[in-house]
Formats: structure tokens, C-alpha cells, sequence
């Protein structure tokens, strides 16, 4: 029995990730050829009706746009 955290399969089609991921400075995590960070925060709501929140609700769509956390189609 292996006590690994972190190990790629052989033949490399799946690493796990038990342990943690560390990114230092000047890493990038991608997927699908675009890199991911992390987005930009979305302050809480205080809409007061639907047009307010559909409003903050958009903000928040094109953040994670943005960050890549989301795909932009």
C-alpha cells in the first residue's frame, strides 16, 4: 500500500491530487490551452429588485468569463 498523496497513473492519462496543489509565482494553470486565476470579487448583493439582481448576477457572469473559470460563448 503507497501512502502518495499526489501521484500521476502510469501512462500519464490521470494525476490525483490528495495532497495540495501548490502554483508558486510564475506558474499557470490552464485548461483547454487558456489559462485560469482567480476572479475578481463580487461584492454581495443589495439589489432591490429583479433588474438590480439580474445586474449583479451579470457582473458576476463576466468575472468568471474573465478568470477563465467560465467558458465565454
Amino acid at each position: 500500500m503507497s501512502n502518495v498523496k499526489n501521484y500521476t497513473e502510469q501512462g500519464g492519462e490521470r494525476t490525483v491530487i490528495g495532497g495540495t496543489l501548490d502554483i508558486s509565482e510564475g506558474g499557470k494553470l490552464t485548461f483547454v490551452g487558456e489559462e485560469v486565476s482567480p476572479s475578481v470579487n463580487q461584492e454581495d448583493s443589495t439589489a432591490t429588485d429583479v433588474e438590480g439582481l439580474v445586474a449583479d448576477f451579470n457582473a458576476l457572469l463576466a468575472k468568471l468569463k474573465e478568470a477563465g473559470l467560465m467558458a465565454n460563448e
